[in-house]
């Protein structure tokens, strides 16, 4: 049956790849991570999965174009389905050029349409922040990209001769009695107001005022904690977007 088609669910990400076995219709155990610069054939070998099956799917999504080939060498290509805008998604696609839509972002909401009515908005907190919009007809109609909270504060020390790198927590106060202190207030409460804006004006040109918006990512605990327009956290959304896009598509082959 469809329901118990074993998987193997991958996210290739810019800094991490994340992996975890599923079915069609729940994820099981915990997620894998390694850092995305060790993926190689090598590190496939050594994964902490029973995945010898043949039956057992590769499902993944990538921003990282030259780590697709050990995926589909090491797995052989007819196991892998790779995740990308012709698929059967859930949903309809209002965007000039969707082959250029992230493979992440596309799981994304995908997830999101599963689990929430439209119009929906998702915030991904990776090495970028991601914003991706569900219209009120079901339809992705494109989103906003801006730097990751980790690149900016990376990005001041490298830069810098006295800022130092900060570990990124909810700072005590506004007013920093140090500087690490300032560099945090900066970061997490200045981040936060980014995110409030760009929600802001998302709301304004659809002319909606109440949209769900839901995050995922590294950081979404951290800056969500705040802003009230964020209804829900799903660390796991990517990978639960994986998980769906099979059970669309490997119906399909089945027929």
């Amino acid at each position: 049956m469809l329901e118990k088609q074993e998987l193997l669910l991958i996210d290739i990400s810019n800094s991490h790849t994340k992996m975890i076995k599923s079915t069609c219709s729940s994820l099981c155990g915990e997620v894998f991570s390694l850092p995305t610069r060790e993926l190689d054939l090598d590190a496939l070998k050594r994964l902490p999965f029973d995945i010898e099956k043949k039956e057992t799917r590769i499902i993944f999504s990538s921003v990282v174009p030259e780590k697709n080939k050990f995926i589909e060498d090491y797995f052989g290509i007819q196991r892998v389905l790779k995740v990308s805008s012709n698929l059967k998604l859930g949903f309809n696609i209002d965007y000039p050029h969707p082959e250029t839509i992230g493979a992440d972002r596309i799981a994304n909401v995908v997830a999101a349409s599963q689990f929430t009515e439209a119009p929906i908005i998702v915030v991904d907190f990776g090495t970028a922040v991601t914003f991706d919009i569900i219209s009120k007809k079901n339809c992705y109609i494109g989103g906003v990209i801006a730097p990751g909270l980790a690149s900016m504060t990376d990005y001041m020390a490298d830069r810098t001769a006295l800022l130092p790198k900060i570990d990124l927590h909810e700072p005590l106060s506004v007013i920093g009695k140090s500087t690490k202190e300032a560099m945090l207030s900066g970061a997490v409460i200045g981040y936060k107001g980014l995110v409030k804006g760009i929600l802001a004006s998302i709301f304004d040109e659809l002319g909606e005022g109440n949209i769900p918006v839901i995050a995922t990512g590294g950081y979404s605990k951290l800056i969500s904690s705040d802003i009230e327009e964020i209804i829900e956290v799903n660390e796991r959304l990517t990978l639960e977007g994986l998980r769906i896009i099979a059970a669309l598509n490997i119906q399909d082959e089945n027929r």
